[in-house]
């Protein structure tokens, strides 16, 4: 009896591994290069899909410009979050992107963010008194967020005054880097990096005081057959992930 009922055991745990084993088989993971901007919100969505999904997604994080001329030499990525509309446009454009898979993900902000409370809090007011000896920003020629942080200082005509304070950081994340370690009192970075920062001080800049920050992705040529990376585009315009897109202060349009 005791033989016979480990035999029909062993039978029930053959067919749970069985049962199994069609959904670990369908399980894959992509390469995704992630706009620095987008960093806590990808990680979120990277981990709710794999909840959902099994798929993997595997993050890598820099500027748009940067990961654009990775891509350009080779890069295995298979989907790519850029940080504005160009990149994407021009992956389609050069053959690095698959036609018809690209799409806005979200807009995001510009915010001037101080650690001292109350320093950045007077906005425009600030940046005229200039009482401060650097002012952090991204690479305006690789990151989108730079070349809004440039455009908002010069429609506040303090460009040039300002420019010796500059201090350029590769990537958003780098521009976030110098503010918090006080290599710069105060500089221009993403909302969604400081939405959930505690204490210190930020001015949300008005939109119209640069050009738009849309947000697109694509499904680039490499992952064309990957399963994961069409389920990871797919999954990023759905509800699960548009409730955390907007948790950090992105539009969704």
């Amino acid at each position: 009896m005791i033989t016979r009922r480990l035999q029909l055991l062993a039978l029930l745990a053959l067919g749970s591994v069985t049962a199994l084993a069609p959904a670990a088989a369908l399980a894959a993971e992509t390469q995704v290069a992630v706009a620095a901007n987008f960093t806590e919100p990808a990680k979120a969505i990277a981990a709710a899909f794999k909840a959902a999904t099994g798929h993997t997604a595997t993050l890598s994080f820099g500027s748009s410009g940067q990961f654009y001329a990775q891509m350009s030499h080779g890069a295995p990525f298979e989907v790519f979050l850029s940080a504005d509309t160009e990149r994407p446009q021009a992956a389609e454009r050069d053959g690095l992107g698959v036609p018809g898979t690209r799409f806005t993900y979200a807009a995001g902000r510009l915010v001037l963010y101080s650690k001292t409370p109350g320093l950045a809090d007077g906005g425009a007011a600030v940046l005229k008194a200039a009482r401060f000896d650097k002012l952090s920003i991204a690479d305006p020629a690789a990151a989108p967020y730079g070349a809004a942080a440039v455009q908002t200082l010069q429609k506040l005509g303090l460009y040039d005054a300002l420019k010796p304070k500059i201090v350029t950081g590769a990537s958003i994340a780098q521009a976030y880097q110098f503010i918090d370690s006080g290599a710069a009192e105060l500089g221009f970075v993403a909302l969604s990096q400081v939405i959930n920062a505690p204490g210190g001080s930020r001015w949300i800049v008005p939109a119209a005081d640069h050009a738009p920050i849309d947000q697109q992705a694509i499904l680039l040529v490499t992952g064309r057959d990957n399963p994961a990376a069409k389920a990871f585009l797919a999954f990023l315009k759905g509800p699960q992930a548009v409730a955390i897109i907007k948790k950090y202060g992105y539009e969704v349009r």
